[in-house]
């Protein structure tokens, strides 16, 4: 039986982790929650990781500089990193894409299933057709 794809999820709401972890782990994924920057930073050192999806707004370090220092890093920066996060400007999502992340979704309506996609194009989740 294949591993299950290990992804890191960055996220200060812990309502909000609940609720993207319970739909990630009902698709075989395996999540880890971090609450802040510097604690997702000390994850990535400790796990291995497939994916790790970031929100940007935190007290002490934002998701910007948490995907800058981990697309710096010759260790990490081959890990696809997919924002997720409240801030949809076009300034936001070019500053995201700018400093590395492989996605960049806004927490709409649609984010869950936006996530879903990127996960199967980045080769995380198998594709529906696969079933059929």
């Amino acid at each position: 039986m294949p591993e299950k794809t290990r992804l890191l999820l960055i996220e200060d709401s812990p309502t909000q982790a609940d609720k993207i972890a319970s739909q990630l782990e009902s698709e075989g994924i395996e999540v880890l929650v971090a609450g802040d920057g510097p604690a997702g930073l000390r994850a990535v050192d400790e796990h291995q990781l497939g994916v790790v999806l970031l929100d940007i707004n935190f007290p002490s370090m934002s998701g910007y500089q948490v995907c800058s220092r981990l697309k710096r890093d010759d260790k990490t920066r081959h890990i696809p990193i997919i924002m997720l996060t409240a801030l949809d400007s076009s300034d936001d999502i070019l500053h995201g894409l700018n400093v590395g992340a492989t996605d960049y979704i806004a927490k709409d309506a649609f984010a869950v299933e936006n996530l879903m996609t990127t996960l199967r194009t980045i080769g995380l989740l198998g594709s529906d057709a696969e079933d059929g």
